[in-house]
């Protein structure tokens, strides 16, 4: 699928693994909009795209950025980064529960917010004309390593990421007659703004438990993979680990 002159959304496309999908589209020739909580006005300006500060869990407020994205080409891509993590343990040290606001706010966000994007890009996507490959569009979502191998303390962000994983083959199944393709990314351990507090000691060990190779991974290597999942035809329906190899470790 040619993305040219087509537009595309990222969700979290401020920072991170969302800000490098933006550059990677638009090199290709995709008009971007950047769905994102924080100000995104910045970059959208570099890349000539547009911004929505928005909240994904808000139908209103999406449905802005779908408006905004239709307006500027036929809206054929949805690239799913937004997302959070609160660690906490089922029983804190203290001896109380794990906060259940904080554990709904996690898969409010992270599980609720991907597919209530999905379901309202989906409708724009269906009315475009299917493209030389027969699709109409294609979907990328975040799931994560912790899908898999959830640390301790990640309860709430790994039901999350694992629910993101799971509806990823049936929402496929149910977009398959609009002509809509859809896949998921689990990343493993990646050099985003999340861990640019860390000391640069802490940053090595962790790059250290990558099988091959050892270091971590970049946003640039995400934007990548998204740009093949979303231009090859024949990929669908499938979550692929992007972790070097990892598998993590209780804690």
């Amino acid at each position: 699928m040619d993305v040219a002159g087509s537009s595309a959304i990222v969700t979290g496309g401020a920072s991170g693994l969302g800000a490098a999908t933006a550059r990677r589209l638009t090199a290709a020739g995709a008009h971007v909009v950047i769905l994102d909580v924080q100000d995104g006005a910045e970059l959208a300006s570099e890349l000539g795209g547009a911004s929505v500060q928005a909240d994904v869990t808000i139908e209103p407020e999406v449905s802005v950025a779908v408006d905004a994205a239709s307006e500027m080409g036929p809206l054929r891509v949805l690239v799913n980064c937004a997302g959070i993590g609160t660690p906490a343990r089922t029983i804190n040290r203290d001896g109380t529960p794990h906060d259940l606001q904080s554990f709904q706010r996690v898969i409010a966000i992270n599980l609720i917010g991907t597919f209530n994007c999905i379901r309202m890009a989906a409708v724009a996507m269906a009315q475009t004309e299917p493209t030389d490959g027969g699709s109409r569009g294609a979907i990328v979502n975040t799931a994560s390593v912790a899908a898999y191998d959830g640390q301790i303390g990640q309860a709430a962000y790994s039901a999350s990421k694992g629910g993101v994983v799971g509806m990823t083959l049936p929402v496929a199944r149910d977009l398959a007659s609009a002509g809509i393709r859809v896949n998921t990314i689990a990343p493993g351990i990646i050099d985003t703004p999340m861990l640019a507090g860390l000391p640069e000691a802490a940053r090595e060990s962790l790059g250290e438990q990558v099988l091959n190779p050892k270091r971590l991974g970049t946003p640039d290597e995400y934007a990548d993979l998204a740009y093949f999942l979303i231009t090859h035809d024949y990929m669908n329906g499938e979550s692929i680990r992007m972790d070097g190899g990892i598998r993590m470790a209780p804690k």
